[in-house]
Formats: structure tokens, sequence, C-alpha cells
């Protein structure tokens, strides 16, 4: 039977909330392997670039929806495609959640997925993460 479940805007007001502290100070890492089942599962590779995370991650915490604050450019590691992301708590091992890279209807969005070792990677030192509340 599937799953009727549906959050009130309170409810995920408080769980961005709670998910916002615990990235304070963590990563966000991208990968061109195949998207593990879960954010418990490690990675398939090596990351091709990390992102260090604010001490304070969100810039705003608005209707169940994190608008991350600005990210620092980094130096990507690795050559390749990303395909998806994980984000880490300060500890850089602590997994709190992965999702999709492109352009488009997926979880984070990339100017370009194809990357190339040495080039900075940034956004404008901008990034929102939308949190679905269905």
């Amino acid at each position: 039977m599937p799953s009727n479940l549906k959050l009130s805007l309170a409810a995920a007001q408080a769980q961005a909330l709670a998910l916002a502290a615990l990235a304070n100070g963590g990563y966000l890492d991208f990968y061109a392997t195949a998207q593990p089942a879960s954010p418990e599962t490690a990675p398939g590779g090596t990351s091709l670039c990390t992102l260090a995370l604010p001490a304070t991650f969100a810039a705003s915490v608005s209707a169940g929806v994190i608008t991350a604050a600005s990210i620092n450019a980094a130096t990507i590691a690795e050559s390749g495609t990303a395909l998806w992301f994980r984000v880490t708590e300060s500890d850089h091992a602590t997994p709190l959640f992965d999702g999709a890279v492109g352009v488009g209807a997926t979880n984070a969005w990339a100017p370009s997925t194809v990357s190339a070792a040495g080039a900075k990677v940034a956004n404008g030192g901008n990034a929102v993460l939308c949190i679905k509340r269905t």
C-alpha cells in the first residue's frame, strides 16, 4: 500500500532547520560513479570535488526550504561527469543526504556537469537546497 504521509508546513520547517544545523561546517562532495542506494552506503569512487560548507550552512530557512549561505569555490580533484552529490557533517564522514546532479529537475544544480581536474567550481557563491514537502 503506498504511503499517504503528508507533512505540515510546521513539521517541514522544523525538519529543514534541524537538517541545516547538522550541515553547519560540513562538506558537499560530487561523484561520477553510480549513486548508492542510501547515504549510509559508501561511495563507489573518489570525490570529483569537495566544497567546504560554511560554519552556518543556511542563509535562511523558510517554509521548509533551505537556502545555503555562500559556499567558497574549490578545486576539482578528478576529471569526470558529476552524477550525484553527498552532504556530510563537519567530520566529513557522517552522511546527511545524497541527491542527483544536473540541470533541470534534479536535486542539485551544476553549471556544467563535465569537470576537469584542476578547474575551479562555484555557482556565483550561491546554492539552494529544496526539501520537497508532499
